[in-house]
């Protein structure tokens, strides 16, 4: 069981406690096998041996997923659990050398910990440091960065919540919270409206977003009733045809193959939205490591 204060961090910052820990508990299991043990930990370290170790970041980043990292320290040990201090926030911006946390505890606890932990923080906080490139991109616009479903299976709670810490913004969960009308949905409808009107009457209450390609597309959709469009591959200069058509009327996401490069030139046109599935599908790790202290500075 977590300790109250990671249940109650987790909780602040949109993220279910009870799914983390069955994320934890899950990577856990797949390092320490069906007997549960860390062969050399156990062989080299006797079991009442304590040390302090240090979680630091080894490059400059956005950091996230601290409370994460200390989810796992705290469902590895079978005892009691260990002293974590958390020396930065989720969403801090770190440099290499920087301590994010200390963890005093059993050291074959800290050290059966360490891989799982900062799998999950070095993910977390690369998504997070990918997606602050993008926030910084489009500051001084009103557009925002937004992900997609284009997450890693079993993480999207958790690399949703990385994109919030890095400045980003989430689209839907997933295909239950909102339905969003693609170009298959319409050729297996007959046309937009069709599919918008099958949608309204299944689900009259579920946010319904609309694919489009073209200018007359977008106005279709808008005039069928859709008040969020996706602008699939448009160029920047048919962005601003559609912002001028669609007026205040929808939302406008742009959307396919965007890159750093370019975000600017697309947050011009007036779109709301730059949707980016590189922030989840292709983020490089931040690099953080553990160090275990000397054994005359474990208390210090």
């Amino acid at each position: 069981m977590l300790p109250q204060w990671i249940t109650n961090d987790l909780r602040a910052k949109g993220l279910d406690p009870a799914e983390v820990e069955r994320v934890v508990r899950g990577a856990l299991d797949e390092d320490l096998g069906p007997a549960h043990r860390d062969v050399t930990s156990e062989a080299t370290i006797p079991a009442e041996q304590v040390d302090t170790a240090d979680v630091v970041a080894r490059a400059n980043g956005v950091v996230a997923g601290l409370p994460v990292a200390a989810a796992v320290f705290a469902l590895a040990t079978a005892g009691t659990t260990p002293e974590i201090v958390l020396k930065a926030r989720d969403g801090d911006e770190v440099l290499a050398g920087d301590q994010l946390a200390t963890v005093t505890g059993p050291t074959r606890t800290l050290l059966t910990a360490e891989r799982t932990a900062l799998n999950l923080l070095s993910r977390l906080s690369g998504v997070a440091t990918h997606t602050r490139l993008w926030a910084d991109a489009l500051a001084g616009t009103k557009a925002m960065v937004l992900d997609t479903r284009k997450t890693t299976p079993g993480l999207r709670a958790l690399e949703k919540y990385a994109v919030r810490a890095g400045g980003g913004t989430n689209k839907r969960m997933g295909l239950y919270d909102v339905a969003m009308i693609k170009d298959n949905h319409k050729l297996a409808a007959g046309s937009v409206a069709e599919a918008y009107r099958r949608v309204r009457e299944a689900f009259p209450d579920v946010p319904v977003q609309v694919e489009v390609t073209t200018v007359e597309e977008a106005v279709e959709a808008v005039e069928t009733g859709a008040d969020f469009l996706l602008c699939d591959n448009m160029s920047p200069a048919v962005l601003r045809e559609v912002v001028a058509a669609v007026g205040d009327r929808a939302e406008l996401e742009a959307t396919g193959g965007l890159t750093l490069e370019v975000a600017p030139a697309y947050a011009a046109t007036g779109v709301d939205y730059l949707s980016v599935g590189a922030l989840t599908h292709s983020s490089p790790i931040l690099d953080i490591a553990l160090d275990l202290r000397p054994p005359h500075l474990s208390r210090s």
